[in-house]
């Protein structure tokens, strides 16, 4: 008798591997001021956190890029792993040295492994199983990280105002028993090689390939046009809505990633008849719109309804980039998605960073960093272009 695996266990260890770096991306932020006020760390310190979490992040993508026949299940509980025991370490690590920002530091570096290996290696487990529809699926997979970040803000919010932020160490244990749990999940549950051993790219042999250079940036321009909104969504809403900087802090990013989540829940359900290249051209355009809105509208709710748009718009740009090229690259591998994810990573950092510069330039004026930030969804179009052209060529030439 054959025994029939059972890819809905894997799928679910997925869901919630996003979830978890949802977690980890979203919940420390949140304890700035508790660190500011118990640990007596200045706000100027605080910003080394999100520095290192990316830095280390990226470095992640880079080393899984480096090791062509990964082994995807020890990866992955690694990821796990490394994602629970730095949130359990913030409950307890940073009260062991003198100065407390050490023992931060140190735990966000063992959780940044943990999201990075998340990044790089659930995409191509989800992407091997048999599922149809694959370019749906990979859209609901990273859906759920805009669940898990809406979910993290929401409930940590809760949680403070029922039970005092002085109790911050009990809900990062709490969160962590979700990738504690989900070390089981990937344990027991069936995963697949993306590609045969002997079959796979190497990096350098991806990294010659003329055609995964577009892709390439295809994926900064997604990561870039999601990261610059929801990165500068909360300045938004303390505007528009006339809040103080904490509830700013929470609708901004809440508004935004619901609205992203529900722009890839949208494709994951009903996009199985559409052209993804064409939709994502789409989604590009719309996501340009956007940031005019937010940019040159002297409204600031229409501002406001500019970012959340926005949203909407980028939902699809980070899968539907992975899912064009692994489609376009079958043999890519391992070594394609750790690319893909230091590509969506670098445009991630590069995005928020013209924001800043040319708001500074501008005598801190916001919409005049977001304005120069609208360049990213039109890269990506230009992108999709000579991609669909490439694609056209290659069909005409019977290859």
């Amino acid at each position: 008798m054959t025994h029939i695996k059972d890819y809905s266990k894997t799928k679910l260890a997925c869901y919630l591997g996003f979830v978890t770096q949802a977690i980890v991306a979203n919940f420390t932020p949140l304890l700035f001021i508790a660190f500011h006020h118990e640990y007596k760390v200045s706000i100027a310190s605080l910003a080394l956190i999100p520095a290192v979490f990316y830095i280390v992040q990226l470095i992640t993508d880079l080393l899984c890029a480096k090791f062509k026949n990964l082994d995807y299940r020890k990866g992955i509980i690694l990821s796990e792993i490394t994602a629970a025991f730095g949130l359990i370490g913030l409950a307890f690590i940073p009260s062991l040295f003198s100065n407390p920002m050490i023992g931060i530091l140190i735990c966000v570096t063992i959780y940044a492994v943990g999201s990075g290996l998340i990044e790089v290696l659930c995409s191509p487990i989800i992407e091997a199983c048999p599922f149809p529809n694959k370019e749906g699926m990979m859209s609901l997979l990273h859906s759920f990280y805009c669940w898990g970040a809406v979910s993290v803000i929401i409930g940590s919010t809760l949680f403070f105002t029922c039970f005092g932020l002085e109790n911050w160490r009990i809900l990062a244990c709490l969160w962590a028993l979700i990738p504690l749990y989900n070390i089981y999940n990937f344990a027991t549950c069936p995963i697949e090689p993306i590609v045969a051993e002997a079959e796979s790219m190497s990096m350098t042999q991806l990294l010659k390939n003329r055609v995964f250079w577009m892709f390439l940036l295809l994926m900064v321009a997604a990561g870039a046009s999601e990261s610059t909104m929801a990165q500068w969504t909360s300045a938004f809403a303390e505007a528009s809505l006339g809040v103080n900087k904490a509830i700013g802090d929470l609708a901004g990013p809440c508004g935004f990633a619901f609205c992203m989540g529900l722009g890839r829940l949208w494709y994951g359900k009903k996009g199985e008849n559409l052209n993804l290249s064409a939709y994502m051209m789409g989604a590009g355009v719309l996501c340009f719109i956007a940031y005019l809105i937010a940019s040159l509208s002297s409204i600031p709710m229409m501002s406001f309804a500019g970012c959340m748009i926005s949203g909407l718009a980028v939902g699809i740009m980070w899968p539907g980039s992975i899912s064009l090229t692994s489609a376009r690259i079958p043999t890519g591998g391992t070594a394609l998605f750790a690319l893909l994810a230091l590509g969506g990573d670098m445009g991630g950092t590069l995005g928020p960073s013209l924001v800043g510069l040319c708001t500074k330039s501008a005598e801190n004026d916001i919409q005049s960093g977001i304005l120069a930030a609208s360049i990213f969804p039109i890269m990506l179009v230009v992108c999709l272009l000579f991609i669909r052209r490439e694609q056209r060529l290659r069909k005409r030439n019977g290859n």
